[in-house]
């Protein structure tokens, strides 16, 4: 499984996303339908951007391929056409000219920036990289921060605004799981890159506040949609999330190597593997998308297919129970069969029915990206260093 893994990614994931280069306009192409049609002329999600400067400096630490390294630097420098060199932060969107098409500023968006912005330090040495991303902490914990969480949306200025953005299934709201998950996940690769104190800091309050508002003990999952006072605002258990975060937060407890928040911590996401397992996961069939009011949306979608198979091998490493690695295994085997678009000049499916029907949804759009089955083929890889 990880030989395959590993030539997915050199042989389909990577030459995809470099084809996309666009050198005239900067950046990447940020629209494929699925008919294959490129949009040069699409808006630049600034989300899709970080999250393909994260993928190849990524890329790069793990293969050492300089040619990765070069593809880190030009989406570095279309990263740096997308801040607001006024009022500090990074857009929402740019248009294909690098004028601002939307400028919502959006804490999700700031934390895939410093997530970013890490890795390609992490890769090339760029202190200026590393300077951002500090700059960048520094005004999310300044703008962001209310004491009790972090809110979700500004406008340019940083007013508070609507967060039609993350709200989804009827809801706006205040709080949500996802933002807090990814602020994690970009602190997380700040500290593993700067070392700073302060972040080590808000990563352990980040842990706690997960725990005590986030996760539910009882139903073994994370709530999704909150109020400011973190009362859960509709009943959905995203499985997706759920399987991302068991090996995401588990990663950020090995960085902060703290016995005693492992030890508080660690059971709950092994907890929510295995509830996942249980009722997401289908032998053979892959892994259902979310359950609303009991209702369970069967749809396969790509980036949680990728994330159960990770997060299925990670609890195998900490448990050494067989079915998890049973389950990692045929998530492949799934994703290899029903995932992966076969024809020629694509990458993967963005969602199929459960009967493996895909569904016409773009091949690249400001959400549908490398970051997802990009970062599993790479983690499969460090987990077994005979690659």
């Amino acid at each position: 499984m990880a030989a395959e893994i590993r030539r997915e990614l050199t042989d389909r994931v990577l030459p995809f996303w470099r084809g996309l280069r666009d050198d005239e306009k900067g950046g990447y192409i940020g629209q494929v339908e699925f008919d294959l049609a490129r949009k040069p002329e699409a808006e630049r999600g600034c989300i899709l951007n970080s999250r393909i400067l994260w993928f190849f400096s990524e890329a790069y630490l793990t293969l050492k391929d300089p040619a990765l390294l070069d593809e880190a630097g030009h989406a570095y420098q279309m990263l740096l056409s997308m801040l607001d060199t006024e009022n500090g932060g990074v857009y929402w969107s740019m248009n294909a000219d690098k004028t601002v098409a939307d400028s919502t500023k959006h804490t999700y968006n700031q934390g895939f920036a410093i997530y970013a912005l890490s890795a390609y330090y992490r890769a090339s040495g760029n202190k200026e990289a590393l300077k951002l991303a500090e700059k960048l902490f520094r005004l999310v914990e300044e703008k962001c921060f209310d004491g009790e969480g972090y809110l979700e949306a500004f406008t340019a200025d940083w007013k508070p605004a609507g967060n039609d953005k993350l709200s989804e299934n009827g809801v706006e709201a205040g709080r949500t799981m996802n933002t807090l998950l990814h602020i994690l996940e970009g602190y997380t690769g700040l500290y593993e890159a700067g070392k700073d104190p302060e972040v080590r800091e808000r990563l352990i309050w980040i842990m706690n506040t997960w725990a005590e508002k986030i996760y539910d003990p009882e139903r073994r999952r994370q709530e999704v949609f909150f109020d400011l006072s973190y009362h859960t605002l509709i009943d959905l258990h995203s499985f997706g999330h759920d399987i991302e975060t068991s090996w995401l937060a588990d990663h950020t407890l090995d960085v902060l190597g703290d016995p005693a928040l492992t030890e508080k911590i660690r059971p709950m996401l092994l907890a929510m593997a295995d509830h996942t397992l249980q009722v997401a996961y289908t032998e053979g069939n892959g892994f259902s998308n979310e359950s609303e009011n009991g209702k369970v949306d069967t749809t396969r979608v790509w980036w949680v297919q990728a994330e159960a198979l990770l997060g299925f091998l990670n609890a195998y490493e900490h448990t050494g129970e067989k079915r998890y690695l049973d389950a990692a295994r045929s998530q492949w085997k799934y994703i290899k069969e029903k995932i992966i678009d076969p024809r020629e000049g694509s990458e993967w499916f963005w969602s199929v029915k459960e009967d493996g029907t895909p569904i016409e949804k773009p091949i690249v759009e400001p959400w549908k990206c490398p970051y997802h089955n990009g970062r599993m083929c790479m983690e499969v890889i460090r987990r077994n260093p005979a690659l």
